[in-house]
């Protein structure tokens, strides 16, 4: 068998169970179960568990495209690594009208929010708000779910007071425009883990070209490694694999602050940028003096 090949073994557990002989259903059942334990077993208790000869056990690993025991458990041991709360998710029993799931979205935005913002380092961002006041470009690196949402968004609240910025989240782009960066570029890098490839190799390419370097993202990863100012966050998982994940409000916590320091670095000027942005929306009658501006 190709070693390289990438199995989707869960899947194939759950097919066998649903689908396999009474003895593949027996043992899916048993690994779906309890996947730490069936990882670190040995062939006898396995064969025990599901009541079957340990020949069944050894069809069992093959019929998973495993070469046998061996690469079963090895496979298995590293689903259960990477995750197996979330690879044998147990069923869901709330009802999609219970009010606990507004409690639990509301207090996981709230908690993220609060601890960001008792670590935020004001003196960093003021530094990186004067950077990036002062450039004579920002570019914004983000990849993934989160991070490339929070990439347009610092586009999307820079933009605003007449800052030259763009962002980008296809990973050649990222490497194309930071090859091409130098002295008065700002080049603010997004990833919540800090391990994005194509954001950690734009954030070294552009410092090789002399671009100023900002990161929000974990403090100690790899990406806070290559950056010169590093605006560290960091927010747990609770488990709730069905709930979006509250780290997108630490990294927008993080933007926003951000946001509002490049605004009072810039100065007066930063006004007169959001009085045309508001003129130009009154004109299709979308301006509200009660109302953001253009959001």
């Amino acid at each position: 068998m190709d070693g390289t090949r990438t199995i989707d073994m869960v899947a194939r557990l759950r097919s066998l169970a649903a689908g396999g002989s009474p003895a593949e259903k027996r043992l899916a059942a048993i690994v779906l179960d309890s996947a730490e334990t069936a990882s670190a077993a040995p062939i006898r208790a396995l064969a025990q568990w599901a009541d079957v000869s340990e020949p069944t056990v050894t069809r069992f690993c093959r019929a998973l495209d495993c070469e046998g025991l061996r690469d079963f458990k090895l496979r298995l041991a590293q689903i259960v690594a990477i995750g197996g709360f979330s690879m044998f998710p147990g069923p869901i029993h709330r009802s999609p009208y219970d009010e606990s799931i507004i409690t639990s979205v509301r207090d996981g935005a709230i908690g993220a929010i609060q601890r960001t913002a008792a670590t935020l380092d004001m003196t960093l961002i003021a530094k990186a708000a004067e950077a990036i006041a002062g450039a004579r470009q920002v570019v914004a690196f983000g990849s993934g779910g989160v991070s490339s949402m929070g990439a347009v968004e610092l586009e999307n609240r820079l933009f605003r007071f007449a800052i030259p910025v763009t962002a980008h989240t296809d990973g050649q782009m990222q490497r194309m425009v930071a090859a091409v960066a130098g002295p008065g570029t700002v080049a603010v890098s997004l990833s919540s883990s800090g391990s994005a490839p194509s954001v950690v190799e734009a954030t070294q390419i552009a410092r090789d070209y002399g671009a100023t370097t900002i990161a929000i993202t974990e403090p100690g990863s790899a990406l806070a490694g290559r950056a010169e100012i590093v605006l560290g966050f960091k927010v747990p998982g609770d488990g709730v694999v069905i709930k979006p994940s509250a780290s997108r409000y630490a990294l927008l916590t993080v933007v926003d602050v951000l946001a509002t320091s490049v605004a009072e670095a810039v100065g007066p000027s930063a006004l007169e940028g959001l009085r045309r942005i508001r003129k130009s929306l009154a004109a299709l009658g979308m301006s509200n003096s009660d109302r953001p501006i253009g959001d």
